[in-house]
């Protein structure tokens, strides 16, 4: 008889799903063998924070959340070396969609009941984690916009409104972007460094970014008109907008951003630091619970 397995199971209860029922979850993780004790939060300091004080109590953590909410996990699981099992109750899903972690949260539970694992690759930024996305400019305007409540009631939907007001009012801005000895000076509306594949409600890094390449995917849009920026929409969900001759792409495992002032960065959906900035990888830092 194999022995039963317990899991900290971490709640945003703020999430576009965070008041759905996790009582079917619950039972069926139970009839799996896994045993469940639920810790809801109010910040997302207490999510990392939580992990690394209960981890002797705990053989996995499920995150029940967004990105942001998993992001939240991310210093926690690198610390403790738990395996990470995701129910997407966010908005945007955007790793669970990386990962091919469906929707259905009783379908998710199966995918930890079965028991596969994948080393996947952490990104950081100034010291702070991301699993998709950081970036400075258009997005990080995009982040600030979003608040809790339009994404509760418009869904993805919301990102598409934000984003169309935002691109509206936005201005390039100069940077620095340095790879190894390679310096380049941009005039640019955003700049974003991928870890994984999807952002932004399911654009993609790039068209053969994967989240266990080992390397960063840079890009940045460099657009005289911003309305030309409707015309690529395709382009992005695809990641076929390196073809675009406004669009620098690079890989690398480091890059160092520079600005003339402080702008802010939104990693995986929540702004947490400024340039100057420093992205490295961690490749195979995290366990995650996928499908085979």
């Amino acid at each position: 008889m194999l022995a039963r397995r317990r899991a900290l199971m971490l709640v945003n209860p703020n999430s576009r799903r965070g008041a759905t029922g996790l009582d079917p979850v619950v039972a069926r993780l139970g009839a799996g063998g896994i045993d469940t004790v639920i810790e809801r939060f109010e910040t997302p300091d207490e999510v990392a924070a939580d992990i690394a004080r209960r981890r002797h109590e705990a053989d996995l953590v499920i995150v029940c959340g967004g990105d942001g909410t998993i992001n939240s996990a991310a210093k926690g699981v690198l610390e403790t070396g738990l395996p990470m099992g995701i129910m997407p109750m966010g908005t945007a899903n955007d790793l669970a969609r990386t990962l091919g972690i469906p929707d259905d949260l009783l379908r998710a539970a199966d995918i930890i009941l079965a028991g596969h694992v994948s080393r996947i690759d952490l990104g950081e930024v100034n010291g702070h984690p991301f699993f998709n996305v950081a970036s400075l400019g258009l997005s990080a305007d995009l982040a600030r916009g979003l608040t809790p409540e339009v994404k509760r009631r418009w869904g993805k939907l919301g990102y598409a409104l934000a984003a169309l007001k935002v691109a509206l009012k936005t201005k390039p801005f100069r940077a620095q972007i340095i790879s190894g000895e390679e310096t380049v000076s941009v005039k640019t509306l955003q700049i974003a460094v991928g870890n994984g594949v999807h952002y932004g409600g399911g654009n993609v890094v790039h068209a053969d970014a994967t989240i266990e390449d080992g390397h960063l995917d840079l890009y940045s849009l460099e657009l005289a008109d911003v309305w030309k920026f409707g015309l690529m929409l395709g382009a992005f969900r695809r990641g076929e907008h390196g073809a675009w001759d406004e669009v620098r792409t690079a890989k690398s495992t480091e890059f160092d951003i520079r600005t003339k002032e402080p702008m802010p960065i939104n990693t995986d959906g929540d702004i947490v630091t400024h340039t100057p900035a420093h992205f490295i990888i961690r490749p195979s830092a995290v366990t995650v619970f996928s499908p085979e």
